[in-house]
């Protein structure tokens, strides 16, 4: 399972790539502060059980965000985002949805699932698999089964363990609460080369940019 610390890397990456000139200390500070949004329902899942993976990784999340954006940018007479920040505002916050949706969501759709079209649709998805070309099969892939051998699991049948809420119900006394960092070699990877990444981009902002 992705921790935060591999959302957060993963959503450096993306404002890296996506933020161009407007690319400094405090916009990347947002970009990465939206990757690590959708890890906030862990802490929603002692209050609602099985909301983990579900209230702020279900897909509809990003879409509710995504219709504001363009309401109030492209839609409303005066744009609250553009008054207060202009045009940087703007591609700032359109950057964070992206790290929301890249770096928060993504990596946990990509791996062991989030539920997808939660409220409205109670069932966690995965996209987890391998696709291949074989002598003999020809191409096969396993990333999406059009025929699946059961249902999917849901909030009453699956939880997730996190530092918060490591088991359903009640927790005893001496239960041990894992926050994982990188639960792979390529988790890992990840968080090196978004960190790297991050770093350089800002080291080279502050030797290259012009001074006034």
């Amino acid at each position: 399972m992705p921790s935060t610390l591999v959302h957060v890397a993963v959503g450096g990456l993306v404002g890296a790539a996506l933020l161009g000139r407007w690319f400094d200390f405090r916009a990347i500070l947002v970009i990465l502060a939206a990757a690590a949004i959708p890890d906030l329902d862990s802490f929603t899942s002692t209050i609602l059980p099985g909301s983990h993976r579900s209230l702020f990784h279900s897909l509809l999340f990003p879409l509710v965000l995504a219709a504001l954006l363009v309401y109030d940018t492209r839609v409303r007479e005066q744009s609250v985002i553009r008054g207060q920040w202009g045009t940087r505002g703007v591609v700032v916050s359109w950057v964070a949805l992206a790290a929301l949706f890249g770096g928060g969501i993504m990596p946990d759709l990509f791996t062991n699932g989030v539920n997808a079209f939660y409220p409205f649709h109670d069932a966690f998805y995965a996209i987890n698999g391998e696709a291949l070309w074989s002598s003999t099969r020809g191409f096969v892939q396993t990333f999406v089964e059009l025929s699946p051998e059961s249902a999917p699991p849901t909030t009453e049948t699956l939880h997730y363990s996190t530092v918060v809420d490591p088991s359903p119900g009640d927790e005893p006394e001496n239960v041990e609460r894992i926050a994982p960092l990188a639960s792979s070699g390529l988790e890992l990877m990840l968080v090196v080369l978004g960190g790297c990444v991050v770093g350089g981009r800002l080291v080279a902002e502050r030797l290259w940019s012009p001074r006034e």
